[in-house]
């Protein structure tokens, strides 16, 4: 699949981007069709600026309001694609670029984005939850109903090391849970004394 997008945008689109400004130039001729190109390049960076400013406001009004800014985050998004696809010469690019710029067109692709966005996380969720309900179902795993190891009736972890320790870090515990080790009388105490 990403391989298949990046031919689309990177040989498909500029050769139908061509293919358009040639058939508009044959059209009205080259001179307007390079003033119109060069009226949305500075379009487009006008809308850019005016619009990426609006968003950063609201984006720090959400902050100091405590909000999670993330609507403001995928309108600021949506706003460095519309005016990348507007400074980019083409009219198909420039119709996408007003798409994504404007205010009520840009809710619509923002809400489009988000329901895909959020289908495909579900989809992990739920695959991450299969694979778990898998590995339960397993020997030798955690049986649904039954406690796991270490729990109320059942067998004690071998002695050794635990998860999470470091060679020569380690401190052993006394024979009865949670007693800490006696600190040594005859060591030095406070910081720097060895």
């Amino acid at each position: 699949m990403p391989l298949i997008l990046l031919f689309i945008i990177f040989i498909v689109v500029p050769l139908v981007e061509l293919y358009v400004i040639i058939q508009v130039g044959g059209a009205i001729g080259v001179l307007p069709t390079l003033a119109i190109l060069i009226a949305d390049s500075i379009l487009g960076a006008w809308l850019l600026r005016s619009q990426g400013r609006q968003a950063w406001v609201r984006f720090n009004q959400a902050l100091s309001q405590s909000k999670i800014p993330h609507r403001e985050i995928m309108d600021g998004v949506l706003i460095i694609f519309g005016g990348a696809f507007l400074l980019t010469p083409g009219f198909i690019t420039d119709i996408f670029g007003l798409i994504l710029l404007i205010p009520p067109t840009r809710a619509i692709v923002r809400g489009i984005t988000t329901r895909i966005l959020t289908g495909r996380l579900h989809l992990g969720v739920r695959a991450a939850g299969w694979g778990y309900n898998r590995a339960r179902g397993r020997a030798g795993g955690p049986q649904p109903g039954f406690p796991p190891p270490g729990g109320p009736g059942g067998p004690r972890p071998a002695p050794g090391p635990r998860p999470g320790d470091i060679d020569g870090t380690a401190h052993e515990v006394g024979q009865e849970e949670g007693e800490l080790p006696r600190p040594d009388p005859e060591a030095p105490s406070g910081p720097g004394q060895r």
